[in-house]
């Protein structure tokens, strides 16, 4: 190269184009953003040579303003900018740059995303991975004073990825990892720390908090056509930076610990840690180890849930939900052991099993208690049992055995199950009719189907997911969902059960909305087989099932 050789501007402009490189100067006051480079390959072409802000925010995808805003947003002298921005013609773009000493414009550079080699990045989001989170977490931590570190897992991933495929799910991740980033201030340290879990650190007077973020990410989406309304397990834990510090990985190991303590009370649950998590974490292993005997033991065994007719108080049926009666550790609920006997495979002898001694017990309270004729009882199945090849011979043997009539053995079913493979649905639902069967759709509202398919396939109930119920007072979304629920049930001629019933005020609210049936704490828990038939006379002697005027459980 000659001596004194220097770059000029066709030069830089020739190798900006080849790198796929654009640069970027942000002069607020005069609200002009100049662009050079290879503008028209980054999709930035309508802005260039230069624009207004408003104009960057026209071209950025609607759900990724707030990060064009970050662009623009002034800031001191030297401070950095790092974004990533998705384009109405383009790309995702990593814009970088820093605010000049004047501190009166920005300047940096604009690429494509898959040109900056960060691989402490994750592909969908753009947030950090797991790696990268902990090494900035390491960091974050050396400084004095509190920190929360606060991580959301997503519920029913799962069910997500078989209802929607997973390409959709995607979309369902990325748009929560945009939301995230929107409700922390700029400077919080976030990312995904594993397929469905997101983590943010930040400090604790500008952290908005578990309430906060809970309200960022659960708000609704709409993804190729189905409406999603995704809810989280949230958990979160307080740290003292600077020589004290707990290490980022213990940290983040105590703020899961949270996530699964949220996670046992339920969907969309929160808790904060405590020492006692710990002690819960030991105890699973063993948990494990007493669960591959309890089945043949009997440990395992449904407890029934009265439904009831909200117009009457009428008692209508139980719904069977299976408890463990551990030996040392007392009554366990699903939440407790339920993942467990599914990470061992055991979930379709469970669900025989309580078909079975569900179908039996009802059984033997119709031939005790005439008043019991027309009782009915629902058993789940579990994800992937519509599949089970003998689940149709398995209810016609059943009520051969037991003499139960054509629809007193209800069998619900998830709407992840139907969508998964909707036209071999309609074929098994069809012939657990022929078999005696009635057919429950569970968690109707959930918002990972579509309604199409309700007219064609054999349900005689809709039942309202009891996240949905719990909240109508309080959340006119919610209020919207139960209604609409009802009047499509009222449409198409099926009853429609409210689940998470707490208290006469919701009882009143649903009988004005239309709704049939209703089941939860404001009746009764789940009881045993004995609780239950007491429960059972006690309604029929005081002609209906009494409601709590107040509750706090559904």
């Amino acid at each position: 190269m000659p001596t004194g050789w220097m770059w000029d501007a066709t030069t830089t402009l020739e190798a900006l184009g080849a790198a796929d490189v654009a640069l970027w100067l942000w002069e607020p006051e005069n609200d002009r953003l100049r662009l050079t480079g290879a503008t028209r390959a980054l999709g930035l072409g309508p802005l260039s040579p230069d624009c207004s802000s408003a104009a960057l925010r026209a071209l950025s995808l609607p759900q990724d303003r707030a990060f064009a805003e970050d662009i623009l947003r002034i800031r001191e002298p030297g401070a950095e900018v790092a974004v990533r921005l998705r384009m109405r013609a383009g790309g995702v773009c990593i814009w970088r740059g820093v605010w000049l000493e004047d501190g009166c414009r920005a300047a940096g550079v604009v690429a494509l995303e898959s040109r900056f080699a960060a691989s402490d990045q994750d592909g969908l989001t753009g947030l950090l991975d797991r790696g990268g989170f902990l090494a900035g977490a390491r960091e974050r931590l050396q400084a004095a004073g509190r920190h929360e570190l606060i991580v959301a897992d997503l519920d029913r991933l799962r069910r997500l990825n078989e209802a929607l495929g997973h390409e959709r799910a995607d979309l369902v991740l990325a748009a929560l990892g945009s939301r995230l980033a929107a409700a922390f201030p700029a400077g919080a340290l976030l990312g995904r720390i594993g397929e469905d879990e997101f983590a943010a650190l930040a400090p604790v007077e500008v952290s908005p908090g578990p309430d906060a973020l809970r309200r960022a990410l659960e708000q609704p989406l709409r993804v190729a056509g189905f409406d999603i309304h995704p809810t989280l397990s949230i958990g979160a834990v307080e740290a003292s930076g600077g020589l004290d510090a707990p290490e980022a990985a213990e940290l983040l190991r105590r703020a899961e610990l949270a996530v699964e303590s949220a996670k046992s009370h339920g969907r969309g649950g929160a808790a904060a840690y405590g020492r006692t998590l710990e002690t819960d974490g030991l105890s699973r292993l063993a948990l494990e180890g007493d669960l591959r005997g309890a089945m043949a033991r009997g440990e395992l065994a449904p407890y029934y849930q009265p439904i009831v007719r909200l117009s009457t108080g009428a008692l209508s049926g139980f719904e069977a939900l299976v408890r463990w009666r551990h030996p040392r550790r007392g009554l366990l609920t699903p939440e407790q052991f339920l993942p467990l006997l599914d990470e061992m495979g055991l979930m379709r002898e469970l669900g025989a099993m309580m078909m079975r001694e569900a179908a039996r017990q009802l059984s033997q309270w119709r031939l005790r208690h005439r008043a019991a004729g027309e009782l009915s009882v629902a058993v789940n199945l579990s994800t992937g049992e519509i599949d089970r090849p003998d689940l149709v011979a398995d209810v016609a043997r059943i009520r051969q055995e037991t003499g139960l009539p054509p629809g007193a053995l209800k069998l619900e079913v998830t709407e992840s199950d139907v969508m998964r493979d909707p036209d071999r649905a309609a074929v098994i639902l069809e012939d657990l009719r022929a078999a005696g069967a009635g057919l429950a759709l569970d968690d109707f509202g959930t918002g990972f189907s579509s309604l199409s398919y309700l007219t064609r396939l054999p349900f005689d109930t809709l039942k309202i997911d009891r996240y949905f119920v719990r909240t109508m007072a309080t959340n006119t979304g919610s209020a919207k969902i139960v209604s609409s629920v009802v009047k499509l049930g009222q449409d198409l001629s099926l009853e429609v059960v409210a689940e998470g019933v707490e208290n006469a005020g919701m009882a009143r609210q649903l009988l004005a909305l239309g709704c049939d049936y209703g089941q939860g704490f404001g009746y009764a828990p789940a009881l045993s087989a004995q609780e239950a038939e007491v429960y059972l006379n006690e309604s029929y002697v005081d002609g209906a099932a009494p409601v709590k005027a107040r509750g706090s459980r559904g």
